[in-house]
């Protein structure tokens, strides 16, 4: 848009300033040749102060000795007693075809020129009059000069042949001009040369990155070609060979991570689950009434528990950053997703006594990788869970908005502090009060509900980073979660989702 601002513009100033410039050219040659009919008429005035209708054939001669190639004069003569407008050409250098001359009359009295001359027989005028010829060319009359005699008033007109004049201009708008034109013509295609390689390079980065979200977010995250291979934009190939190196290092480490957090965790969860499987021993060989041996035991069994939370929450935490390294992307209902998850939690909040109110629109799909998406819902409809009070409602909405798909958990939990609505989502963000999200489902808030989230919870341990894992899963899908109190009491979490084309 800037670049067609420039070519309109520019154009536009240029032509007023060569404009300008052509119109004072313009009046230094007018100027210059009605100096020059002055001068001629000045130099005819002695024969015609004596001529007569005899002398009027002799008269082209005289004029003649002041033509040269481009020069050319004409006189008209309106005898006294005549017409105010009625002049006649008596005389041409050259010699021009009796047509041409009385259209030349034609345009002069068209104009009103030979009615202001004949009046006063005076006031030397510019012209810039073009007059075409029947022999093709045209003319330009420069000037007009009367000369007042006893036999009536002369009109002396100069003019020039347009033929290798400088002033080619006069007489027309300057657009008109052969040079103006041309410029013109070039700049035009150079404007459009210009305007359709950017409109082919942005054509051509649209379709690159359609190709780039087609390849990263193909079926199940499975590589759905190479950049370089179905490129066709030469002026991009080392870039496409640079992304498909990119793209084969960012899934190279998302399935590196993933590989490490399971073999981290399982070499992690064997020997603790060896020292949990040592304690109950333990336990019966030693009396029960030493208080120190059994409290030595509980910290024992503590310490696991906490170490297998430590060790969940260290695998989920590099699951979520290998999802956001190569999320994969395809078109998910997500309508159908959360009708078959509502159903699924239908036990679990039988359990705690709660209801769940799921309306959800159909067929709205999404570009998103189904595994996160079930982890986004779990996430969201757990931290409702947590915070809800016995009989409480829980509700869940899927409907279009615009070119969005909106998924909206609602509890009628305590809400959270307005200070505390963006927080929420911050990695390490808790202030849960010990033994909160039990299913008691008593006392708590929800402001320290960013660490309610799947995988997040173990045995009572809350670590901050469930809704901060649910926040980076929706903007690596290009959507976006907000958190807010309901008017009326409870809680509510939204989260918009590009619709799939």
């Amino acid at each position: 848009m800037l670049l067609v601002l420039v070519f309109l513009t520019v154009p536009v100033l240029l032509y007023d300033q060569f404009r300008r410039a052509d119109e004072a050219t313009q009046r230094l040659l007018l100027n210059s040749a009605q100096r020059q009919g002055e001068l001629v008429a000045r130099a005819l005035e002695p024969e015609l102060l004596n001529a007569d209708r005899s002398a009027l054939p002799t008269l082209s001669g005289a004029l003649a000795r002041f033509t040269d190639d481009r020069t050319r004069l004409r006189l008209l003569v309106r005898p006294r007693g005549g017409a105010v407008d009625g002049f006649y050409y008596v005389a041409t250098a050259p010699s021009l075809p009796t047509a041409d001359l009385d259209q030349e009359r034609r345009q002069l009295a068209a104009l009103g020129i030979l009615d202001r001359l004949g009046a006063s027989c005076a006031e030397n005028a510019t012209l810039a009059m073009r007059v075409p010829h029947s022999s093709g060319g045209e003319e330009v009359l420069s000037s007009i000069t009367p000369i007042t005699t006893p036999f009536g008033c002369w009109a002396l007109v100069t003019s020039h042949a347009t033929e290798g004049y400088v002033a080619s201009s006069l007489g027309r708008p300057y657009w008109r001009t052969p040079a103006v034109q041309a410029a013109a013509a070039v700049y035009l295609v150079m404007a459009v040369l210009v305007l359709a390689v950017l409109a082919g390079v942005w054509r051509s980065l649209r379709r690159f990155g359609d190709l780039a979200r087609d390849i990263v977010g193909g079926e199940g995250g499975k590589r759905g070609g190479s950049f370089a291979a179905r490129n066709r934009v030469p002026e991009l190939s080392g870039v496409a060979e640079d992304f498909d190196r990119l793209v084969d290092t960012l899934r190279d480490s998302a399935q590196s991570l993933r590989r490490a957090a399971e073999d981290n965790a399982h070499a992690f969860k064997t020997p603790i689950a060896v020292i949990r499987q040592s304690v109950e021993p333990l336990r019966r060989a030693l009396p029960s009434d030493s208080a120190r041996s059994q409290r030595a035991l509980a910290m024992i069994e503590t310490s696991v528990d906490k170490l297998d939370s430590l060790v969940s929450f260290a695998r989920r935490m590099d699951e979520a950053a290998a999802d956001l390294l190569a999320p994969a992307r395809r078109r998910v209902d997500l309508s159908g997703l959360v009708e078959r998850m509502a159903d699924g939690y239908a036990g679990v909040l039988a359990e705690r006594r709660l209801r769940l109110q799921a309306r959800v629109e159909a067929g709205l799909f999404v570009r998103a990788s189904e595994e996160t998406l079930e982890t986004i819902v779990e996430n969201l409809v757990e931290n409702a869970v947590s915070f809800s009070p016995a009989d409480g409602l829980i509700s869940v909405r899927v409907v279009r908005d615009g070119a969005w798909v909106a998924l909206t958990v609602e509890d009628d939990g305590p809400g959270v502090e307005a200070d505390n609505l963006d927080r929420i989502f911050e990695r390490y963000f808790s202030q849960r009060q010990p033994g909160h999200g039990m299913p008691d489902g008593e006392g708590g808030n929800d402001q320290a509900s960013g660490d309610q989230a799947s995988g997040d919870q173990a045995d009572g341990a809350h670590f901050g980073i469930g809704l901060w894992i649910v926040r980076r899963n929706v903007e690596a899908f290009g959507g976006r979660v907000r958190a807010e109190n309901r008017q009326d009491g409870g809680f509510r979490m939204t989260v918009a989702l590009p619709v799939a084309g």
